[in-house]
């Protein structure tokens, strides 16, 4: 059965770096999905596609999100392209959102993989520093945000991220290929058995 990871984390704790680094893997069977959003193509670090607002507002009307939400003044959307290549047996990675995981869950029930990404405090301030995007104030309230993201074993998978970006995408990869191949044993287990 495909997945659809739904990859969470605090800001700095490397998801960019690790979609952009899933994107490159020779993998024929993992797709990175973009996100649709309502600000312009160069904001950001992200590989997403920019929508006006008016854009988004018909896309919506139509039908053609799989998922929509609203987070920082932003307008977020993933394709209804993802049914149709988790139909097609693909694994799909999504670069989710905490609060709005439920709504992920309520439509793609067991197929939802939920993994967080977890960076301790240390390596996060290093990262932050090291970008030069935020004063130092602007870092402590991000590490501030940052633990009370804190991740709950009952809610994700975690993922550290503390060590180098080919560690974590090898992580990645097995928590992913673990889960498929865990739902094929559990498939073939309910099958009928002809005596």
């Amino acid at each position: 059965m495909s997945k659809i990871v739904w990859l969470m984390g605090p800001s700095g704790s490397g998801k960019d770096s690790l979609l952009t680094a899933l994107r490159q893997q020779e993998n024929n069977q993992l797709l990175v999905a973009h996100r649709y959003i309502t600000r312009a193509a160069d904001a950001g670090c992200e590989n997403h596609i920019a929508l006006s607002e008016k854009e988004f507002a018909q896309r919506q009307q139509q039908g053609l999100f799989a998922l929509c939400w609203q987070a920082h003044h932003q307008s977020y959307g993933v394709g209804i392209e993802l049914d149709i290549w988790l139909d097609s047996g693909f694994d799909v990675v999504v670069n989710g959102s905490r609060q709005h995981l439920a709504q992920a869950r309520a439509r793609y029930g067991e197929a939802l993989v939920p993994i967080c990404l977890h960076v301790s405090t240390d390596v996060l301030r290093q990262r932050l520093e090291a970008r030069g995007r935020e004063t130092a104030q602007q870092i402590e309230q991000r590490l501030q945000r940052a633990a009370f993201y804190a991740p709950d074993l009952d809610d994700c998978m975690i993922l550290n991220n503390d060590g180098s970006l080919d560690e974590s995408v090898s992580s990645f990869m097995r928590m992913v290929n673990d889960q498929r191949n865990a739902n094929i044993v559990h498939f073939r287990s309910r099958e009928p058995r002809h005596v």
